[in-house]
């Protein structure tokens, strides 16, 4: 084995190539200092192209009762009011001249008759708020952000996976990482580092993530020393594919209900009406003939009445619907529901869904313009992550930023659709922005220690001289089948305590795992490297979702199902590693919200006097 590495050195290193990497590593590259992106797969197989529905920003090109108080107050409420309002409050204000910027790169949006960017409804928006590219917007914004980028003269990394932070005197120093096809290693020193690794949704056996979503940015900040929030939270998109086995669990987008599908039970009965929460009761239509005028009216380019489908409730209360049902006994016949959009014209889903007409037409030989698809809920989002600073992205661990699905804040207890992708580029920028102006007050790069290197690059070669372990596959598939009983939709404390216990024997058997094998190609080396982060991300999720004992947003204790607003009204859960090494986790709470911007929210909601 090899114990020789090469050093890089730049300015910046952005670890994550998705929509907050790119965007990032633009804004650091405008600022004049060098940038080193370094991605786990290739450039452009990001989860930002899972996106499709669109991305949210208060443009008032449909509507124009629409404005970003209106975007605020409804990403607070959809968040179950545990959201940092500072960040709710940026990303409201600038995520519209975020989407115009795109245009100005390239992007190409649809648009209305008059040439404005389209916006299309979507679930716990007001108005119609997402701008999009039929079904194929994350992929749009991935393809200009790169056509940007690759003029800036950045340097990209790809199949790169990062296996450790740096820290010299408290500020970050670079990162170490190794080449996923040849075992090669590599340091890379840096006098800022952004993470923009996004989520963790492979730890799950129902997901929408592929094999990069493992959740390593994660622990990796956590391992630096980096506070972590908001890990209880786990967002079940409501719609995925159930049938057949080989693609479950494949994003169907919101999009399918913004443009009128219609969700209903094994006895054809349109059940969302039964599920419609106190707090959104006056937004949303009774009747399906109220519901059916409201999609009509906006079809026909008409301003809408407030009272949605109740289809576009948001994806935590849907997505808990759709499990209802099927506890009930009035599942679809593969164990979800049926969503439904064949009452409009095939010519109007072919244009409007392309995508997804596609995607049921090759993958489950369904035609969606003639017959419903079969959905169900798959784990799809982190609202939690790392913590940062509201207005600049860092860390605690100075010099370390995070923006996207890998920092915390934004969403509370559950994200609106189509926030995620004005997320990636209002909060990248920032992160980028001021992770390049830290490295210019920085004349020379930190020292590493020789020694800490020495030590990683042993830890990265130990799995490949383990004899006679398991498989780590083996293990990997057993961890995510473990959390997605015990730790999924519906969690009580019974479960959580034995899932607690579950992860300390899987880490007993991940540290005897041997994937045999060389450096070169071998994948087995790179699962049995990714269980420990699997593992520790599991059980801040696990830890956080034990100590919440009540049910919000895309946490549900089947033992404490009611919201407490009494105690954890505000309360947001903080998990750091603790000077002995154990997980050490409390509850903290943001600062006290601005007047003028309380006022913008319902206070019967708040549970606060007036």
């Amino acid at each position: 084995m090899t114990n020789t590495y090469s050093i890089h050195e730049h300015d910046v290193v952005i670890i994550g190539a998705g929509g907050a990497g790119l965007r990032a590593a633009i804004e650091a590259s405008q600022n004049g200092v060098t940038v080193a992106l370094i991605c786990k797969s290739m450039l452009g197989k990001a989860h930002t192209v899972m996106a499709e529905g669109g991305a949210a920003a208060a443009l008032a090109n449909k509507d124009p009762r629409d404005n970003w108080q209106t975007h605020f107050r409804d990403t607070m409420k959809g968040g179950k009011y545990l959201n940092d309002w500072r960040m709710a409050k940026i990303h409201a204000q600038q995520a519209p001249d975020r989407i115009r910027e795109l245009e100005t790169w390239g992007a190409i949006f649809d648009r209305t008759p008059k040439g404005l960017t389209s916006q299309r409804n979507f679930g716990g928006h007001t108005y119609p708020r997402l701008a999009h590219i039929g079904d194929a917007t994350g992929l749009e914004l991935i393809r200009t952000l790169q056509e940007k980028g690759v003029h800036m003269g950045m340097d990209v990394f790809m199949e790169y996976t990062v296996r450790h932070l740096f820290t010299t005197d408290g500020h970050i120093a670079g990162c170490f990482a190794y080449n996923r096809n040849d075992g090669s290693m590599h340091v890379f020193k840096a006098k800022t580092v952004v993470m923009a690794t996004g989520g963790a949704t492979r730890c799950w056996a129902v997901c929408s993530g592929s094999w990069e979503y493992t959740g390593e940015g994660y622990a990796l900040a956590y391992w630096a020393g980096a506070e972590m929030g908001d890990m209880e939270f786990i967002q079940f998109h409501p719609t995925g594919m159930i049938w057949p086995p080989s693609v479950k669990g494949i994003l169907v987008t919101e999009g399918v209900r913004g443009e009128g599908g219609m969700l209903r039970n094994s006895e054809g009965e349109r059940f969302m009406f039964n599920y419609v929460p106190e707090m959104y009761e006056d937004e949303f239509a009774d009747t399906e003939e109220e519901a059916l005028q409201w999609v009509d009216e906006v079809i026909s380019g008409k301003l809408a009445s407030k009272r949605r489908p109740p289809e576009l409730l948001t994806r935590d209360v849907v997505a808990k619907a759709i499990n209802s049902e099927r506890d009930a006994g009035r599942a679809s016949e593969h164990g979800g529901a049926y969503l439904d959009i064949s009452w409009r014209s095939p010519e109007d889903v072919k244009k409007k869904l392309p995508g997804m007409y596609h995607q049921f037409k090759e993958l489950a030989a369904v035609d969606i313009t003639k017959q419903p698809m079969e959905v169900g809920p798959t784990a799809h989002y982190v609202m939690g992550g790392i913590k940062v600073h509201p207005e600049t992205q860092e860390t605690r661990i100075k010099g370390l930023y995070a923006a996207g699905e890998a920092a915390t804040g934004l969403h509370g207890a559950n994200r609106l659709g189509g926030n995620s992708l004005s997320d990636l580029i209002v909060f990248g920028k920032i992160a980028g922005e001021n992770a390049a102006l830290q490295s210019k007050e920085m004349e020379i790069f930190r020292e590493i220690d020789d020694h800490e290197i020495m030590m990683v690059m042993a830890d990265t070669l130990e799995p490949l001289n383990r004899k006679g372990g398991e498989n780590p596959a083996k293990i990997v598939e057993d961890l995510r089948e473990m959390m997605q009983e015990k730790v999924g939709i519906i969690r009580t404390r019974k479960l959580l305590q034995e899932a607690l216990l579950d992860l300390d024997q899987l880490e007993i058997r991940a540290s005897k795992a041997s994937p045999g094998g060389s450096l070169i190609y071998n994948p087995g080396w790179h699962q049995a490297l990714e269980l420990n982060a699997m593992i520790d991300v599991s059980r801040m999720c696990t830890l956080a979702a034990l100590h919440r004992e009540e049910s919000r947003g895309g946490h549900t204790r089947d033992d404490f199902p009611t919201p407490d607003y009494k105690y954890w009204g505000k309360i947001n859960s903080v998990i750091s590693k603790h000077k002995d090494g154990s997980m050490f986790i409390e509850h903290r709470k943001y600062p006290i919200i601005d007047s003028e911007l309380k006022a913008l929210l319902d206070v019967e909601d708040l549970h606060e006097e007036e």
